[in-house]
């Protein structure tokens, strides 16, 4: 079942600072698929989206991310 699956924490370092994130494992995976594609590690990618994400939780910021990042693929 599509969407079936319980969201993973997993610590992140942002900036020298552990944090933890907890994202479904699509989310992990495509997050990580996409950081690699950009050639950065999920930290850094990470630190990017929480410099920009406002009041926003980091992990709806990184959800809104990967969707956004792969809806503008599709033409």
């Amino acid at each position: 079942m599509v969407g079936s699956a319980r969201p993973e924490k997993h610590s992140l370092t942002l900036r020298g600072h552990r944090t933890s994130v907890s994202l479904e494992p699509e989310f992990w995976a495509a997050f990580r698929k996409i950081a690699a594609a950009r050639d950065q590690t999920i930290n850094g990618l990470a630190i990017e989206i929480d410099e920009a994400r406002g009041d926003v939780g980091l992990a709806s910021a990184i959800r809104v991310f990967v969707l956004k990042t792969l809806t503008d693929q599709v033409p």
